[in-house]
């Protein structure tokens, strides 16, 4: 099966080439392999019960991702180009590409993992999104007239922070404001302030982010390191006890 969500995959891909779209057997084929998944999920619960089959998480996974496919079915038999209805049905055929997941190995400890470090980072991310919240109303206040194209809103102005706290063209934007004003202190003000932003955002609170959140994605494999030392460490303690005995 592994070999079949890879080669549907790879059709899914070839489908958004300029010159492969709308090629009709190319959607019968994407149609054949939706058909194969239905068959798939329905030999399934005919083997399993249909308890047996949603009680893996793995079955329900599937069996919610052929369910959004089978919209798909529908676009072969329209001739509406480019409706917004229609260019969702075909966005459901790209969910089907998630399936690749289930044959990654150890992805029950990946997502255990990432489970654990989204929770844990709760608080982390919760405070970089109440500074991004505070810098872009001030900035939007103090520089709306200025670089209205960065902070004529507060919206733009949350998108140009953002931007800030990646440390994406940090030093363009100042530099910008530097070009529109001939006042030397609200030069050396503006550098100092977005200065604090990307110092505050970009370098502390991004690196504090990712920090929290890699340190609890690879707790798992310091756990089960600790389990090894302490079982060979009571092993020693026995070897020792043993020699003693002698």
């Amino acid at each position: 099966m592994l070999a079949v969500v890879a080669v549907n995959s790879l059709l899914i891909y070839a489908m958004y080439f300029p010159s492969l779209r709308g090629v009709k057997w190319l959607e019968y084929a994407d149609m054949a392999f939706i058909l194969v998944f239905v068959l798939e999920a329905i030999y399934k619960i005919s083997t399993y019960s249909l308890a047996g089959y949603f009680r893996s998480g793995w079955n329900r996974f599937d069996f919610g991702i052929v369910l959004l496919s089978m919209p798909t079915l529908l676009v072969p038999f329209t001739d509406v180009p480019d409706t917004a209805v229609f260019i969702i049905l075909r966005l459901f055929r790209l969910v089907r590409i998630a399936r690749v997941l289930r044959f990654v190995p150890n992805m029950h400890h990946i997502l255990a993992g990432l489970g654990r470090a989204l929770k844990a980072s709760v608080f982390v991310f919760f405070a970089l999104g109440f500074l991004l919240f505070v810098f872009s109303v001030m900035t939007c206040h103090f520089y709306h007239d200025v670089v209205p194209e960065h902070f004529g809103d507060p919206l733009i102005s949350l998108y140009s922070v953002f931007q800030l706290f990646t440390v994406e063209g940090w030093y363009e934007i100042p530099n910008l404001v530097a070009e529109r004003t001939d006042k030397p202190w609200v030069i050396g003000v503006t550098r100092f302030y977005f200065g604090m932003i990307v110092l505050l955002g970009g370098v502390l609170g991004m690196s504090l982010a990712n920090a929290v959140f890699v340190d609890e994605m690879t707790m798992d494999n310091t756990d089960e390191l600790e389990e090894k030392v302490d079982r060979l460490g009571e092993q020693i303690a026995e070897i020792k006890e043993m020699l003693r005995d002698r």
